[in-house]
């Protein structure tokens, strides 16, 4: 009776989380096929529009160092339904948004409770399940999480299509509310807390630090590599972020472990996450844009083509982690690199007779790609740190990517409004008679060619970090779990 009321408990509690990571996720990526349309309804640059995205990302990568205090100092239930708070009054004020700035900000406050779902969720994760089953755990979660980038898309574009953008937000505000008063009633709490301090200094830091860097890489877009402002945030940002790592290494209790990277393959699993994300985000955001502003699709358009291949991803994430609990991380990432290298290929010759069908097989291809990757890349870095690094592990892991995520996504729309705006110069030097329209749509085309350049080239360092990532043998996986079953015995 005590094993069923367990195991039910656990069922119910994995579900409600899942459900708070679904919403979370979907608000996340709802706003990607409509930044074109938000771009005429604020009167914006897309170097402007994309802060939609990054500025999410950014306050996600802030908030994400602290959740290994926060998580020390609350519950799982007092965490999570504040983090759905957050999102529910980001969601109200995104709705009303009377201004560009003002949806910025509903979207900040949106992103302060998605940052704290994610790690809690794998946190819980570590708590309950045993080392050899967490591939198969990590591989349903991520049919839920993956799930919401896979309908977000065609959801957001049949919305923005049809009825007005503010409705991605009033639709969401109800569902939200649902999980809040089901988290109320059954959600449980599964660790102990403890009165930890919170390094102010070391928040302040890696704020700042963060900030600048990424604010320095997104204006380059607009006002050039070469701009006093954009030298200035970059130079500040890295010395900023280098005295916060300082700070973490000699601290006795860091916000942010970094101890973690002393653990080769942690380290590894760091790097190709950095790629892998840097790459899924901005092709989230670049394909949307070449799709409207170079070809004249919808949104609704944009949103039908990704949506094959996102739920061919979410279909594969059970069955990829079955394949990591079996084979181990480094196959796996190979087969999935081997995917997305001729994805990112595929696009980097883009014309404006590139065929909508070509496009959406691509589309798949990647997301196959992804699917043998994102999941396990999750479950190898987790596995490989001992148990009590394991709250630091998915602070580090999470900052990492939502930082990446920022990055990579400013840095592609840098490129893209860089080159666009050389194209145009040089199509107008050929032919001066060019209409703006033309113009505007071959220089968005050869552009987006040339941001998938770059990305193709991510894709091939991180086959080559693969290769050089080292293997974690059977053998000593299940000394680890012998190891982590008598520790947990003396306790």
């Amino acid at each position: 009776m005590q094993e069923g009321t367990k195991k039910m408990n656990k069922g119910i509690l994995l579900t409600i989380l899942i459900f708070g990571c679904f919403l979370s996720t979907l608000n996340q990526t709802l706003l990607n096929v409509a930044l074109s349309n938000l771009m005429d309804v604020f009167d914006v640059t897309a170097a402007t529009i994309q802060w939609i995205s990054t500025g999410f990302m950014l306050i996600n990568g802030i908030l994400i160092p602290i959740t290994a205090y926060l998580m020390k100092r609350f519950t799982t239930r007092q965490l999570f339904i504040s983090a759905m708070l957050f999102l529910l009054i980001g969601s109200v004020i995104c709705a009303a948004a009377p201004s560009f700035f003002v949806l910025l900000a509903g979207r900040m406050i949106q992103a302060a409770g998605a940052g704290i779902v994610m790690p809690l969720m794998m946190s819980v994760v570590l708590a309950i399940f045993p080392v050899e089953k967490r591939g198969s755990a990590m591989g349903l979660l991520g049919l839920a999480m993956i799930f919401a980038p896979a309908i977000g898309p065609t959801l957001s574009g049949f919305i923005v299509e049809y009825h007005s953008w503010r409705w991605l937000f009033i639709g969401l505000t109800p569902l939200v509310l649902i999980v809040i008063v089901l988290a109320f009633k059954y959600l449980m709490n599964v660790s102990e807390t403890s009165k930890a301090k919170l390094d102010g200094v070391s928040v302040l830091l890696s704020t700042i630090g963060f900030g600048f860097i990424l604010y320095g890489f997104s204006s380059a877009g607009s006002k050039g590599w070469d701009d006093l402002v954009v030298i200035l945030s970059l130079g500040i940002g890295i010395v900023v972020t280098a005295l916060f790592c300082i700070r973490q290494v000699k601290s006795d209790d860091p916000l942010l472990n970094l101890s973690v990277f002393k653990n080769k393959i942690f380290t590894f699993t760091s790097l190709i996450n950095v790629l892998i994300t840097m790459m899924m985000y901005a092709d989230m955001i670049l394909l949307p844009i070449y799709l409207q502003k170079g070809r004249g699709f919808t949104a609704f358009d944009a949103g039908l083509l990704l949506l094959p291949g996102a739920l061919i991803n979410a279909l594969m994430s059970p069955v990829t982690g079955k394949l990591y609990d079996r084979v181990g991380a480094k196959p796996l990432f190979i087969i999935g690199l081997l995917f997305i290298i001729p994805s990112m290929w595929a696009v980097t010759d883009l014309s404006e007779s590139t065929t909508y069908l070509y496009l959406m097989i691509r589309t798949i291809c990647l997301r196959i790609g992804l699917s043998f990757i994102t999941m396990p890349l999750n479950t190898a870095a987790l596995n490989a740190l001992p148990k009590q690094l394991g709250t630091h592990g998915t602070a580090v892991n999470n900052t990492v990517r939502q930082i990446a995520g920022a990055i990579g996504t400013a840095v592609v729309v840098t490129i893209f409004t860089v080159q666009s705006k050389g194209h145009a110069a040089t199509i107008m030097l050929k032919d001066p008679s060019t209409p703006a329209g033309l113009l505007k749509s071959l220089a968005s085309i050869s552009g987006a060619s040339d941001a998938y350049y770059f990305m193709m080239i991510l894709s091939v360092i991180a086959l080559v970090v693969t290769l050089f990532m080292p293997m974690k043998k059977k053998g000593k996986i299940e000394k680890d779990i012998n190891v982590v079953a008598k520790e947990e015995t003396i306790m």
